[in-house]
């Protein structure tokens, strides 16, 4: 796809650091118009100011009240083609050790976060030519692993929620798919790796090498490779795609 008209509007949620701030660039390069959405506003300007985003927007997505404030702040300006349901935490513990507060916040932020943010926009997106919905899930959402369980359980809740969407929408101009990227390398696989050093006493190389196992090409993928899947996704090619969460993993799935 050669780029999006300048009459498209994005809004991507955790869209200042990471995968979403990735995501971001790459949609205002291919010309969208691009809201980001997050907690820190700070993170938030720098990519405004760095050109990867045009307008930010501060919300929580655990909390519905403030996202749906947000996102009507968005489509004030512009109404909204695209939805990057990006925001996500993980936290790591033995099951034995995860208690139903762990399990609040995993399913909090990153099941209902999207769940939140999806009931937001619909209503403008709905008034669109066409929309898309794209969740960035995780590999987590296809497959299991151990000290995550609850991260686990919420990201298999977002790939069910997307697969249940695309048919609701079937009939509509909008699509709805999920991208499900391995360890990636961000500030939260950074968190993850600080945590192995402190728990096993491994140098940052070998902690590295232990979630770049998992990927049978033997690294972390890069956020720019997660949003040329996001950018794919947006383009008028993919309209017949919807239902699918596509790993972007080297061929661990």
């Amino acid at each position: 796809m050669s780029g999006l008209p300048r009459s498209t509007h994005v809004v991507v949620t955790g869209g200042g650091r990471g995968i979403g701030r990735a995501t971001a660039a790459q949609l205002a390069r291919a010309g969208a118009s691009v809201t980001v959405i997050g907690r820190q506003r700070g993170m938030l300007d720098e990519t405004v100011a760095a050109g990867e985003a045009h307008f930010a927007e501060t919300a929580d997505v655990a909390d519905a009240a403030a996202i749906s404030e947000a996102i009507a702040k968005a489509a004030i300006r512009q109404p909204i083609d695209i939805l990057v349901a990006n925001a996500g935490i993980v936290e790591s513990a033995p099951f034995v050790r995860s208690d139903p507060a762990l399990f609040r916040r995993m399913m909090d932020v990153n099941f209902m976060g999207v769940v939140h943010t999806i009931q937001a926009v619909l209503p403008s997106m709905k008034t669109r030519p066409c929309g898309r919905i794209i969740a960035i899930a995780s590999t987590a959402g296809l497959k299991g692993y151990a000290y995550v369980s609850a991260y686990t359980a919420a990201k298999h809740a977002v790939v069910g929620l997307v697969r249940s969407l695309a048919l609701e929408f079937a009939n509509t101009p909008i699509t709805v798919n999920a991208v499900c990227p391995g360890f990636t390398d961000t500030d939260l696989v950074a968190a993850s790796i600080d945590n192995i050093m402190k728990k096993t006493g491994r140098s940052r190389e070998q902690a590295v090498a232990e979630l770049a196992k998992h990927n049978p090409q033997g690294r972390l993928v890069t956020p720019e490779e997660v949003a040329d899947t996001v950018l794919w996704l947006c383009g008028e090619g993919a309209s017949a795609i919807t239902g699918q969460a596509i790993a972007v993993a080297g061929g661990e799935i």
